[in-house]
């Protein structure tokens, strides 16, 4: 048998886990989806048993469409949901409190607190991250300060906590750690030495017993203990955003990539050095391949971006299957004036405003469902720019094409405004699992399925490319009208 490599893709609404073979195809996928668990306006909750039972069950259902063995898998990655947040028994493994999502903005106090003793960069440059409620390190001081006994537990080394990749590696080979990129986005790591730092643990009040080792993205981690991969090395972990980069094999310092999905996030590989931003993005880890330099990237993150288009369905009934978006925006020729900014939880990069709110501008007797829907979709490539701009004036790079990958990728017309607001070309992958195809890239580069990163991008090849067709002068016009809605939504409940 050729070599394969497993991943397991543990995104916000599923979890999937995907065989690839040598060449970065895929040969099997199986996928769930978790419930979503929204205890009041602004909270978001996963159970983390729930992921669990689901991880299990995809990986035996994938491997019986691949006709394979667990024991016939090199090696299995793993990439997920980041900032996402977990405590657990160290006994038992199962979690104290339902997991608080990244989206989850119970911590908006905490984070203004901070703010004002020493604003919102002040650990910016040690992290790369301005205070938000996005980020890990608070969500833990929430469970520590809000589960009963918890915090206890995590003194006495009892509770351990992880974002979602330490969790399941936790469960897969009892072996606690997490992979540079996800501790990149705790707010509790120093950027330079790759370490937690203990003046931000002193700060956020966090006990450093309950924290995973930090290792590298590709490594032998250990064995899988039990189930359908039991004596399967894990040996990759990367944050989903970073597994992307990967997958599209972005090795470069300058090339990037966006990810569409329930949010969106570019990210731009920026080489060994730490680049700081002035332009409202974060820097971040991008990844560590073994015992070589770590190398960074800027990352703008969008809160919402196919969650809109859920909204649409779950919450408007506007359309009744999410794919239903691409027909029913095409249904019109422009959006009829009508500007959607979707700041359900505030806005993140590039103005870090908790405060903002989403609202609908622009209403007319004439704006119907298509104006809506169209004006949707728009709001994602909208975001986007104003990510792209951010980026060329912190890195002084001005891209040459856009690589994108994700769910909404499949959406022709969405990849065609991208393009035009651009003025630049955008280019989806043949294989667009990425994030996935990430992790399995890390893992097996680790047990030497591939040679480096050139046999990497050797496999990289272009499905579609769109390129921009929108006048200048039209352009600039619908900027400005976006440019007026963002300034509506800030601060709305400030």
């Amino acid at each position: 048998m050729r070599d394969v490599v497993g991943a397991i893709d543990q995104g916000t609404t599923s979890t999937r886990f995907i065989v690839f073979d040598g060449d970065g195809a895929i040969v099997a996928m199986a996928q769930r989806e978790h419930a979503q668990v929204y205890p009041r306006p602004g909270l978001v909750e996963h159970d983390g048993e729930e992921i669990w039972r689901n991880t299990e069950a995809v990986i035996a259902e994938a491997l019986a469409k691949a006709g394979i063995a667990g024991s016939d898998l090199k090696a299995v990655g793993i990439t997920n949901q980041r900032e996402t947040t977990l405590l657990w028994d160290r006994r038992t493994g199962a979690p104290l409190h339902n997991a608080l999502v990244w989206q989850d903005t119970r911590v908006d106090a905490m984070v203004a607190e901070l703010a004002r003793e020493g604003g919102k960069d002040r650990l910016r440059a040690t992290t790369g991250l301005p205070l938000a409620s996005y980020f890990s390190g608070l969500k833990l001081r929430w469970l520590l300060d809000n589960v009963p006994g918890a915090r206890e537990r995590a003194e006495s080394g009892d509770a351990l906590f992880g974002t979602v990749d330490a969790f399941l590696l936790w469960r897969l080979t009892g072996r606690h750690v997490t992979d540079v990129t996800n501790a990149s986005r705790t707010q509790l790591m120093d950027l330079a030495t790759l370490e937690w730092d203990p003046a931000i643990l002193d700060l956020f009040g966090i006990p450093a017993t309950c924290l995973p080792e930090i290792v590298s993205s590709s490594e032998v981690y250990g064995e899988a203990v039990s189930g359908p991969l039991k004596g399967v090395p894990i040996a990759g972990i990367l944050g989903d955003q970073q597994a992307a980069l990967v997958g599209q094999a972005c090795f470069r310092p300058g090339e990037a990539k966006n990810t569409y999905g329930t949010g969106c996030f570019m990210l731009m590989n920026t080489g060994e050095t730490p680049f700081p931003s002035k332009a409202g993005l974060v820097t971040t880890l991008a990844y560590r391949f073994g015992a070589a330099r770590p190398v960074y990237a800027l990352e703008g993150s969008i809160a919402i971006a196919g969650a809109l288009v859920q909204w649409l369905r779950d919450n408007l009934g506007l359309i009744e299957h999410s794919a239903d978006i691409e027909a029913l925006a095409a249904s019109v020729p422009h959006n009829g004036g009508v500007v959607i900014v979707p700041a359900f939880s505030g806005l993140y990069a590039p103005y870090w405003n908790e405060a903002a709110r989403g609202l609908i501008g622009g209403l007319t007797r004439y704006a119907g469902r298509g104006e809506i829907a169209r004006a949707a979709l728009e709001a994602t490539a909208f975001q986007t720019r104003d990510v792209l701009e951010a980026m060329a004036q912190d890195s002084g790079i001005r891209l040459t094409e856009l690589r994108v990958d994700g769910g909404m990728t499949v959406n022709g017309l969405l990849m065609q405004v991208q393009s035009d607001l651009l003025d630049l070309p955008v280019v989806r992958p043949k294989v667009t699992e990425t994030t996935a195809l990430g992790a399995a890239y890390a893992a097996g580069l680790a047990v030497g399925v591939w040679s480096g990163t050139d046999e990497l991008a050797a496999n990289w090849a272009v499905d579609r490319r769109w390129t921009p067709s929108l006048p200048a002068d039209e352009r600039e016009r619908q900027v400005a009208l976006w440019a007026k809605a963002v300034g509506r939504s800030l601060d709305w409940t400030g």
